[in-house]
C-alpha cells in the first residue's frame, strides 16, 4: 500500500542535493568574501604604511628646503649691512613674493625684540628660547596654545612650524632675527568613496601630538586619548625603526581606523628625538570597495543557487527515472498480458544490472508458477490416482483374500470329496497368499520410497547370472501363455554394481509386465554394451508384442498408483507400482530404465542400463577392435547378445 507521507526518490535526490550543494556554495561565497574583505585591509594597510614613508619624507625635504631658503636670505648683503629702510623694503618685497608653504615672514631686533619688518599677525620669535648659532636654522613647532583665534579655525591637518635664523653684520656682530612661520601638508581630505586619502598624524618621540585630523587633540599626549595603549605601541614600535600598520580607534563612540606608521628623524631635536608620521584612514573607506563585491557576490550566489537547483532537477531526473521506469514496470508485472520486456538501455551500468536481474527474477517466478502450476496438476492428478489406485488395491486385496477364505473353509468344514480336492484348494490359497504378500511389499517398498528410507546393497555382481536366473523363472508362465521367449547365450560375465536381489525384482517385474500384457507373439530379451562419455554401459531391453501403450500415457507409467487409461489396460489386475519401485530401484544402483511404445497394439520396449565394472571385459576389448557393430550369435534362432560402441 503507498504511503503518501514517504517522500519519491526524485524529491528525497533534489532534497540531498540542494542540502549539500547549497551550504558548501554559501560556505565558498563567505570564505571569498572574507579573502577579498582581508585582501582590500591588507592593501590598504600596505598602502596606509607606504603613505607614512611618503608624507615623513616629505615633511624633512620640506623643512630643509624652508630651512636653506631662510639661512640664505639672512645673509643677503641688504639684511648684513644696508640701511634700515632698505632692510625694511627687502623684508616687505620678500614677504610678497612667499611660496605656499611660508604663511610669513617677519624680521626682529635681538636686542628689544621690537619689529622691525614683516607680515606676521603675532611675534614668532621667543628671545628667550633663541640659540644664537649664525650656521644652523631653529625650528619650533607651533602648538594650538600658541596659535592665534583665528588659527584655531582653521583645519589643523596643517604642521605649523616657526623658523629663526640669526642675521650678522660684516664684522660678525647678530644684527637681526629672521623668522617665518610655515604650514606643511596642505591637506584638505574629502571623503571620497572608494579613494584611499588619509589623514597624517604626527607625534613627537615625548607622545605630544603634533597635527592631528581633530584639531583638539593637537598639543596633547596620546595618554589622554581613547586608545592610548595602540598610540604607545605605534610610537615604541616606529621609533624602533618598525614600519607596519595597526587598527585604532581616536573617539570612544568612533569608527574603527587604520593606520600606517613610521619614524623621522626630529627636526626641532637635530636628531636627537623623532617624529611619528601616521597616516590613517577609516576602515570603512578602505573597504568600499567591498560593497560592490558584495553585490557581485549576491548576484552570483543567487544565480549559482538558481543553476544548483536546476542542475538538481537534472540530475534527479536522470538518476530518478531509471528507478521510475523499474518501479513502474515491477508494479504493472500483474496487469501485463503482453510480452514486454524490463526496461533496459539505461546510461548507468548499475541500473542495468539491475533491470538484468529484475528480468532475470520475473523469468525465475515465470518458471516457477509454471512449475507450481504442473506441480498442482501433477498433485491433483496423483490424488485422484491415488483414489483410483486404493479403490483398485481394495479390490486387489479383496479377491485373494476371498479366495484364501473360501479355499480354507471348505477343506476346515470337511465339504472335499477327497485328499486332492483338498490339496487342491490348499495350493490355490497358498498361491493366492503368495500373490497378496507380492502386492503388500510392492505397498510396503513404495512406502519406503516415498520416506526415502529404501536402501540398496550395492556389491560387484554378474548380469549374466541374475539375467539367467530371472528367465528361468520367468519361462514357466511364458511358456504357459503360448509366448515364445527369446533370450541371449551369454558365455562371458558381464559385471555390474548393483543389488543382486533388487535387481532380480526390477527384471522379474518387467519381463512379469511384457508376459500379462502379450496374448500372443514373443517376448525377447537383448543385452547390448555401448561407451557413453568414456564409460561402458550394458543394457538389457525386454521387448514384447503386446497391446502397447500410447504416447501420451507413456510418462505416467513411472509415477506411482498410476496406471493406464483405458478398458483393455484395466481387464488385467495390478496396482500400478511396479514400474514406478523399478525405476527408484535402478536409479539407486546408479542406473536408468526407459519404456518405448509405438502406440496401441505395437508392443513395448523396456531398457535396463547400468554401468559396467571392468572396461577390459573381453566384448569390450572386442568392440574397441572394430568401427562398426558387432553380433555373436551361436544359434541362429534365437537373438543375442548386440554389443556396440559409440564414441562421442
Amino acid at each position: 500500500m503507498v504511503n503518501f507521507r514517504q517522500s519519491s526518490f526524485r524529491r528525497i535526490l533534489v532534497s540531498k542535493i540542494l542540502l549539500l550543494s547549497v551550504p558548501i556554495l554559501l560556505i565558498g561565497e563567505f570564505v571569498v568574501y572574507q579573502k577579498a574583505r582581508s585582501s582590500l585591509i591588507e592593501s590598504a594597510r600596505r598602502n596606509l604604511t607606504e603613505t607614512a614613508i611618503i608624507k615623513g619624507e616629505n615633511i624633512l625635504n620640506t623643512i630643509d628646503m624652508l630651512g636653506s631658503n631662510l639661512l640664505i636670505a639672512s645673509q643677503t648683503t641688504v639684511l648684513q649691512s644696508g640701511e634700515p629702510e632698505s632692510v625694511e623694503k627687502f623684508v616687505t618685497q620678500l614677504a610678497q613674493e612667499l611660496p605656499r608653504q611660508i604663511k610669513c615672514i617677519q624680521l626682529t631686533n635681538p636686542d628689544d625684540g621690537k619689529i622691525i619688518a614683516g607680515n606676521c599677525d603675532e611675534e614668532l620669535t621667543n628671545l628667550n628660547n633663541f640659540l644664537f648659532d649664525q650656521k644652523k636654522v631653529q625650528i619650533e613647532p607651533i602648538l594650538p596654545k600658541m596659535l592665534s583665534a583665528n588659527s584655531l579655525k582653521e583645519q589643523s591637518l596643517k604642521l605649523h612650524l616657526n623658523l629663526s635664523s640669526p642675521v650678522y653684520d660684516t664684522q660678525g656682530k647678530l644684527r637681526y632675527i629672521l623668522s617665518m612661520q610655515s604650514q606643511l601638508l596642505h591637506e584638505k581630505i574629502k571623503q571620497n568613496p572608494g579613494f584611499l586619502t588619509a589623514s597624517t598624524v604626527v607625534i613627537a618621540e615625548n607622545g605630544t601630538i603634533l597635527t592631528h585630523p581633530i584639531f583638539q587633540r593637537v598639543g596633547t599626549n596620546i595618554t589622554e586619548h581613547v586608545d592610548a595603549k595602540k598610540l604607545q605601541n605605534i610610537v615604541k614600535n616606529a621609533i624602533s625603526g618598525r614600519k607596519d600598520s595597526l587598527d585604532l580607534f581616536f573617539e570612544k563612540e568612533g569608527s574603527l581606523l587604520l593606520a600606517g606608521y613610521t619614524a623621522i628623524n626630529s627636526p626641532v631635536e637635530n636628531g636627537e628625538q623623532k617624529w611619528v608620521i601616521l597616516a590613517v584612514t577609516s576602515l570603512d573607506n578602505a573597504l568600499y570597495g567591498l560593497k560592490e563585491i558584495k553585490l557581485i557576490l549576491f548576484v552570483l550566489t543567487i544565480g549559482l543557487i538558481g543553476a544548483t537547483l536546476l542542475v538538481s532537477l537534472y540530475v534527479a531526473r536522470y538518476l530518478a527515472r531509471p528507478v521510475e521506469q523499474l518501479r513502474d514496470y515491477a508494479l504493472n508485472l500483474h496487469s501485463q498480458h503482453t510480452c514486454s520486456s524490463v526496461p533496459d538501455n539505461f546510461n548507468i551500468r548499475e541500473f542495468n544490472q539491475l533491470a538484468q536481474a529484475i528480468d532475470q527474477m520475473v523469468e525465475r517466478l515465470k518458471a516457477w508458477t509454471q512449475e507450481l502450476e504442473i506441480a498442482w496438476k501433477e498433485a491433483k492428478t496423483a490424488n485422484q490416482s491415488k483414489s483410483y489406485f486404493l479403490a483398485t488395491t481394495s479390490h486387489e486385496l479383496r479377491n485373494p483374500l476371498n479366495v484364501i477364505i473360501n479355499s480354507i473353509r471348505l477343506v476346515r468344514d470337511d465339504l472335499c470329496d477327497d485328499r486332492e480336492e483338498e490339496k487342491e484348494f490348499l495350493k490355490r490359497a497358498d498361491e493366492t497368499a503368495i500373490h497378496l504378500l507380492g502386492i503388500i511389499n510392492d505397498l510396503l517398498d513404495i512406502s519406503r520410497i516415498e520416506a526415502g528410507k529404501l536402501s540398496v546393497v550395492i556389491k560387484p555382481i554378474d548380469l549374466r547370472q541374475a539375467i539367467e536366473d530371472v528367465i528361468t523363472q520367468q519361462s514357466v508362465n511364458i511358456k504357459q501363455k503360448g509366448l515364445q521367449l527369446n533370450a541371449p547365450q551369454l558365455n562371458e560375465q558381464i559385471r555390474v554394481n548393483a543389488d543382486i536381489a533388487k535387481l532380480k525384482q526390477v527384471l522379474i517385474n518387467v519381463i512379469g509386465n511384457a508376459t500379462k500384457f502379450t496374448e500372443t507373439g514373443s517376448i525377447t530379451i537383448t543385452t547390448e554394451i555401448y561407451e557413453d562419455n568414456q564409460k561402458f554401459w550394458v543394457t538389457v531391453a525386454v521387448i514384447d508384442t503386446g497391446i502397447g501403450i500410447d504416447n501420451e500415457q507413456q510418462q505416467k507409467l513411472f509415477r506411482p498408483f498410476v496406471m493406464v487409461d483405458g478398458n483393455n489396460i484395466r481387464q488385467y489386475n495390478g496396482t500400478g507400482l511396479g514400474l514406478a519401485i523399478s525405476r527408484n530401484l535402478i536409479e539407486l544402483m546408479g542406473g536408468m530404465i526407459t519404456l518405448e511404445s509405438r502406440g496401441m497394439n505395437q508392443g513395448t520396449t523396456v531398457k535396463i542400463s547400468l554401468p559396467l565394472i571392468d572396461s577390459e571385459h573381453p566384448f569390450i576389448a572386442d568392440t574397441k577392435m572394430n568401427s562398426g557393430n558387432q553380433q555373436i550369435s551361436e544359434n541362429n534362432k534365437l537373438p543375442q547378445a548386440t554389443f556396440q560402441s559409440n564414441s562421442n
